[in-house]
């Protein structure tokens, strides 16, 4: 059987609708898993919807619903994303769904066996909008004096009785682990902000909440509720068979990669993997920390965007609408340096389409695939091949090889800048050799030209499929199945069309 790859986003809280930073996550994920499927790894990709926590309680209370109905009307909106931005993910999850309350008891009474969980009453601050408990010493100082989680986010005082993690108690362990395993967290920066945080030292962590019901029911503790992040982080495990389904536990975990933003490392890379240990269940190999979307280097919150009278659109939906979905994946993945954060406008997106897709690949596969169509009958013969076509196709092979490196290195950014190397090549060569001169003076050596061009730019097409997965299927449908001397190429449909500004609001 392959070798199998297990792939997971953050699973997106839905008390609002998507904004891009939840389609940049999904569609890097999904780069990821379709490169991944090209080498040949049977892959399991992951995302979904949180939908439990006081967050959401509170945003039903304030629609007038209940938060069952504020879930599935959210997440339906988050399933819509995933499909229109194409999205090969295998299982679309929801934290509300039987076998994920099943897997986060399951975890929760591997913890109680191990001794980890105790019952006392928690005093402390909390964010409701962050779902996560903060210690004073972490606070930071408001503009009006108030007091602010690390994010800026409002805290409140919150006072009940509820379980407890021995978190502490896995302090040691986890810095063993993060010294064995130096690749766990990624970038860099990411591992140094989560090292610093643990060798500060570990305080228990409340992992139940009696102030309301929407939430997993904690075991044999009538009137608990699983803390968010406890059955949030579950869903991995839940994916990947937990408990039941042995064999396909067995074969998909540990994860291979969870990708995250930025603000959520400290969930993923020091609650997870105590909780892990504690439950006995291996550790999944890597956390990759992705930066902020922002709108012209800066970060517009929710809130700031309802008092803007005119907001700039930052609905991934409307962008893929106009620009197509491809071009908007292309910019992400191009422009954005991963791991970092990125800046995006209506302006880079059609910059970065424009010279890239249609004025370089686009208009290379155009004008070859029209001259063959118009001057070959639709077929290419066997010519007279010259050193400057094994140039040609070696720069071809050597920039789609970087590429390559690159994604399995998660450098995407990288990989796309090395695969348009081949694409400059390609340029370079069909105008030095001019098949349309050749066509009156040399046609033996014009179909060797035009032979070349087709080879470097279905290699091309493969490639990058990944990144624009629908433009490079319509390309490859025009090339024709390769091999088959029967097919005639017909003239083509120009598979990126230049992109004008919108007139943003």
């Amino acid at each position: 059987m392959a070798d199998p790859f297990y792939i997971t986003t953050a699973i997106h809280y839905p008390n609002g609708r998507p904004h891009i930073g939840h389609a940049y996550e999904m569609i890097a994920a999904d780069a990821i898993a379709r490169f991944q499927r090209q080498q040949g790894r049977d892959v399991f990709f992951q995302t979904g919807t949180d939908e439990h926590g006081l967050k959401m309680v509170k945003t039903a209370r304030d629609r007038d619903m209940t938060a069952r109905e504020l879930a599935d009307e959210m997440s339906s909106y988050f399933s819509e994303m995933a499909e229109k931005l194409d999205i090969s993910c295998d299982r679309f999850i929801r934290t509300s769904e039987a076998d994920h309350y099943k897997a986060s008891q399951a975890i929760w009474q591997a913890m109680a066996d191990a001794g980890d969980l105790y019952l006392d009453r928690y005093e402390g601050w909390y964010s409701v909008r962050d779902e996560a408990f903060y210690e004073e010493k972490e606070l930071v100082e408001g503009e009006g004096g108030e007091k602010l989680s690390p994010q800026g986010t409002p805290v409140e005082w919150t006072a009940e009785e509820t379980w407890f993690f021995k978190l502490s108690k896995y302090e040691k362990p986890l810095l063993d682990f993060y010294a064995a395993n130096p690749d766990f967290i990624r970038p860099e920066s990411r591992r140094n902000e989560i090292l610093r945080f643990v060798e500060g030292g570990l305080a228990d962590l409340s992992v139940s909440r009696t102030s309301f019901d929407w939430g997993v029911p904690v075991p044999g503790s009538p009137g608990h509720v699983m803390y968010v992040w406890v059955d949030a982080l579950t869903n991995y495990l839940t994916g990947a068979g937990y408990p039941d389904d042995q064999e396909r536990l067995a074969r998909y975990w540990p994860a291979d990669i969870h990708l995250i933003g930025k603000d959520i490392v400290r969930f993923h890379a020091v609650y997870w993997p105590a909780f892990l240990m504690s439950a006995k269940i291996a550790l999944p190999k890597q956390v990759f920390g992705h930066g902020f979307m922002l709108y012209r280097d800066r970060k517009i919150s929710k809130s700031e965007l309802a008092q803007m009278e005119r907001p700039p659109v930052v609905d991934p939906l409307a962008l893929a609408d106009y620009y197509g979905v491809d071009a908007l994946r292309y910019f992400l993945l191009r422009d954005v340096s991963f791991g970092q954060d990125g800046s995006f406008s209506d302006e880079a997106i059609v910059t970065r389409a424009n010279a890239d897709l249609s004025n370089s690949f686009g208009n290379l596969a155009q004008r070859t695939l029209s001259f063959i169509a118009k001057n070959c009958e639709g077929k290419v013969e066997t010519g007279r091949v010259e050193e400057a076509d094994g140039v040609l196709i070696a720069e071809v092979e050597n920039a789609c090889g970087g590429f390559i490196r690159a994604f399995e290195d998660l450098a995407l950014s990288q990989g796309v800048e090395l695969w348009m190397a081949g694409v400059f090549a390609c340029n370079a060569y069909i105008d030095a050799q001019a098949p349309w001169g050749l066509r009156k003076t040399d046609p033996e050596r014009m179909h060797a030209v035009l032979n070349t061009l087709l080879r470097a730019i279905r290699r091309l097409a493969v490639t990058i499929a990944p990144v624009v997965p629908g433009s490079a299927q319509k390309l490859l449908d025009q090339l024709g199945p390769q091999g088959d001397a029967d097919f005639r190429i017909a003239p083509p449909t120009p598979i990126f069309p230049r992109l004008e500004l919108r007139q943003e609001p």
